[in-house]
């Protein structure tokens, strides 16, 4: 790794007010030796965050403003669009993600050859709220995939360009950007980093964002093992209901053909149309995902709308 090489390091902030001024500190001490930009993506906060990034004047600085919140996935493909780095790195803006780290995973990342180094939070400062919801994606990850990572969620990456400018974000997908990357035929290389507990600002995590996370994972397993065939998804799920509703009526056929009065037994049907409810909406979950997707990409349109972009003045560069 030398240190001509260009870094973009790419932060999407919301109500963060507190902490630009010391991230951008450590950011600026850990990467002293490198040349670099700091993009600061505002995902439309309402507080003082994009006061307290302008008035840094920071020639290594470039602030993003998106016009409304479009949550953390749109905003990082917001920044990486916008990167000029040979090499792309993302982390969170709440200060728990260490940047001493990125010196050694630039460094591992050339010299062993590899697309896309992780980090993995050894020692994770989070709640308990946090770390289940967590554990268990990354349980289903990689038992249902080839790819062994133990932390999907570590916001600390570093990428090549090539790799960052492939993925496609929606939805609540930055958790999953090891897997889409892997699904690309990334390289990757999962590393151990330091983790701090937050200091400033308010963790924006909620018990209904797991609900997403499971959804967008739940899609992401159904367009690696099934979208070029989803017939085998739901041709087999129709084919256990079809039979265990043959079953069913053949049962009642008989106690029928046997005396038995088989009217008024309103369970079986309000069986089946939950059943049949719930592939529907699901079915039609994907299909508007992949409407959405087409939409976006054939016509290159990004899902995103940017207010305005402020880059450093000439009196900043001097």
């Amino acid at each position: 790794m030398t240190s001509s090489s260009f870094l973009s390091i790419i932060i999407p902030v919301y109500n963060e007010d507190e902490n630009v001024l010391p991230l951008t500190k450590k950011i600026e001490t850990a990467l002293i030796n490198y040349k670099f930009e700091i993009i600061y993506i505002d995902d439309f906060s309402t507080d003082n965050t994009v006061k307290n990034i302008k008035s840094l004047q920071n020639p290594n600085i470039k602030l993003i403003e998106l016009k409304k919140n479009y949550g953390q996935s749109l905003a990082l493909a917001a920044g990486i669009d916008n990167a000029l780095g040979d090499f792309i790195i993302s982390l969170d803006g709440d200060m728990q993600n260490d940047p001493n780290d990125i010196p050694n995973m630039l460094k591992l990342l050339i010299e062993e050859d590899i697309d896309l180094v992780t980090g993995i939070r050894v020692n994770r400062k989070d709640s308990f709220f946090k770390k289940i919801p967590s554990k268990i994606a990354n349980y289903i990850i990689r038992k249902t995939t080839k790819l062994n990572i133990q932390d999907q969620g570590c916001a600390l990456k570093v990428f090549r360009k090539e790799t960052a400018k492939e993925l496609n974000l929606y939805g609540e997908m930055h958790r999953f950007i090891a897997l889409l990357a892997f699904l690309n035929g990334t390289r990757i290389k999962e590393v151990p980093v330091k983790h701090h507990p937050r200091k400033f600002g308010k963790s924006k995590y909620g018990l209904g964002r797991t609900f997403k996370v499971i959804n967008d994972l739940l899609l992401i397993l159904f367009q690696r093992n099934y979208l070029q065939k989803p017939l085998y998804l739901f041709g087999n799920i129709g084919l256990f209901f079809f039979s265990l509703g043959l079953l069913i009526n053949i049962y009642l056929l008989i106690e029928k053909i046997l005396g038995f009065d088989i009217w008024g037994r309103p369970i079986l049907i309000v069986g089946v149309l939950f059943v049949l409810l719930g592939i529907q909406l699901f079915t039609i979950g994907i299909v508007i995902d992949l409407q959405m997707r087409t939409y976006y990409e054939s016509q290159d349109k990004r899902p995103y709308i940017i207010r305005k972009i402020t880059l450093p003045t000439e009196k900043d560069k001097k």
